[in-house]
């Protein structure tokens, strides 16, 4: 048994042990959505969709308005959400890198409480590379590096139409009288963007300000957001399955964007539209119903919290922070800052065409009104993550080669070097688009913002240099 391993294992003997009481352990259910920022949820004020199951799921709990993952892609992202530290610390920097043997999950935490653990739905990314190559995949098997059917007891990736089957399935399995945790994933929204999902009018669509308005942007925005329809009716025959097996009572469910849309200034970029996703709470008789918060939520957050809800303790490797308190009214120390990891995108080798698309270095530091980015590879060109060849990204090439975009739209995308450190205040400009980088009236707020990220590298070993001298 390594250190690690051997670390948790004491760790939850001393924990004060729901499993003692079975019946009192609630069950846990993780739903991930896919690309999906805010605000793009009725919930979350947007009114030209219609998302009535996750509009009445936010009215029946607490809808978080600054949760923030971990990095603005789907292997780090999800990597931060079942280990409770980034992805830097657990060296989940690349695609096809399965999760270190060693690492432990929220699931291998809650078993030796008691628990029955799954994961079903979209591929979920931690166990490598999908369809590995011959190379890739003789690695895999040499040192057994793909682990994931050791660590649940229910392990499938079958398409989303099927996760309220698969739900029902996992919930005949588990054994009478113990908890459950399940994790759950779809597809939706990513891209590739089905323009049949939903029945959305680009005309009614209200454009953030990082996008300009052109026509492709509304087609490709209109097709998102009803793929999120889509998803939203999916999301409520799940929680029809819990509802007929009697377990609503009894469960907190989560759900949860995984990282943020495949638009520009979004996915793979450390700007808001990147990092802030949906997520909302439901615990009847434990959370309030109605309830919102700004509280600042890491990504890292998330399995320290359903640790605590399971009766364990977190072990101390975890930086996240449980916000079981904040949840159910006990005592909770908010966030100062979170922390916004890039690393490289996809499974592509390097080239002279590669764009920042598949290769980018850059982190983050936000605080409630601040954000500081640290740009490592300020020279790549910038494109959009999976949709570059859309309409939206293509209409904005074009009418930059024309000189119809506007000079915050020029900057945004088309400036080449793009700067180092980028400092934004986001109560005054919450679309990112006026860096204050350098400038004498907020150089004290950028050094706060720089200590505290260079803090963060330090502690999780990060491979970057570090982002200030001293």
């Amino acid at each position: 048994m390594n250190l690690t391993r051997r670390t948790l294992m004491q760790g939850l003997a001393a924990a004060p042990a729901l499993a003692q009481s079975r019946s009192a352990a609630p069950n846990l259910l993780l739903v991930l959505s896919d690309d999906h920022s805010v605000p793009y949820l009725g919930a979350y004020g947007a009114t030209y969709m219609a998302t009535p199951v996750l509009d009445a799921f936010a009215r029946a709990g607490m809808r978080f308005d600054r949760s923030f993952c971990s990095a603005p892609q789907c292997v780090p992202s999800r990597t931060a959400f079942l280990t409770g530290r980034s992805p830097v610390a657990v060296r989940m920097g690349r695609f096809n890198s399965p999760l270190p043997p060693e690492i432990i999950t929220l699931p291998e935490v809650l078993r030796p409480l008691g628990y029955y653990t799954g994961v079903c739905g979209r591929y979920f990314h931690l166990n490598g590379v999908i369809k590995a190559g011959a190379v890739t995949k003789a690695v895999y098997d040499k040192y057994g590096l793909q682990t994931w059917k050791n660590r649940v007891d229910y392990l499938d990736v079958s398409a989303q139409t099927q996760t309220p089957a698969k739900l029902s399935e996992f919930l005949g399995k588990v054994p009478k009288g113990r908890p459950w945790f399940f994790w759950m994933n779809y597809s939706d929204p990513h891209h590739v963007w089905d323009k049949n999902a939903g029945k959305v009018d680009p005309a009614k669509i209200r454009l953030p300000a990082h996008l300009p308005d052109l026509p492709g942007v509304r087609e490709d925005l209109a097709a998102y957001c009803g793929e999120v329809e889509r998803m939203d009716g999916l999301f409520g025959e799940s929680m029809d399955v819990l509802r007929r097996n009697g377990l609503e009572e009894n469960t907190l469910v989560m759900f949860i964007g995984d990282n943020g849309m495949a638009f520009p200034h979004g996915k793979g970029s450390l700007y808001d539209p990147g990092l802030n996703t949906p997520l909302m709470v439901r615990w009847p008789g434990r959370v309030k119903a109605g309830a919102t918060t700004r509280s600042l939520i890491s990504g890292e957050d998330v399995t320290p919290t359903f640790i605590e809800a399971g009766g364990g303790k977190p072990p101390k490797e975890m930086s996240g922070r449980s916000f079981l308190g904040l949840l159910t009214g006990g005592s909770y120390q908010p966030r100062e800052y979170i922390f916004g990891f890039r690393l490289p995108h996809g499974n592509a080798p390097f080239t002279p065409q590669t764009k920042s698309s598949t290769f980018d270095l850059s982190r983050c530091a936000r605080s409630e009104r601040w954000k500081l980015i640290y740009n490592c590879t300020p020279s790549m060109e910038y494109q959009p993550v999976d949709s570059a060849r859309d309409p939206s990204w293509q209409q904005i090439l074009a009418a930059h080669r024309e000189g119809k975009l506007k000079p915050e739209h020029e900057r945004a995308y088309f400036q080449n070097p793009r700067p180092v450190l980028e400092l934004f205040d986001l109560e005054n400009d919450p679309s990112e688009l006026n860096n204050l980088a350098g400038r004498p009236e907020v150089r004290d707020v950028e050094r706060q913002h720089l200590m505290a990220l260079q803090e963060k590298m330090i502690l999780d070993y990060d491979f970057l240099p570090p982002p200030m001298s001293e």
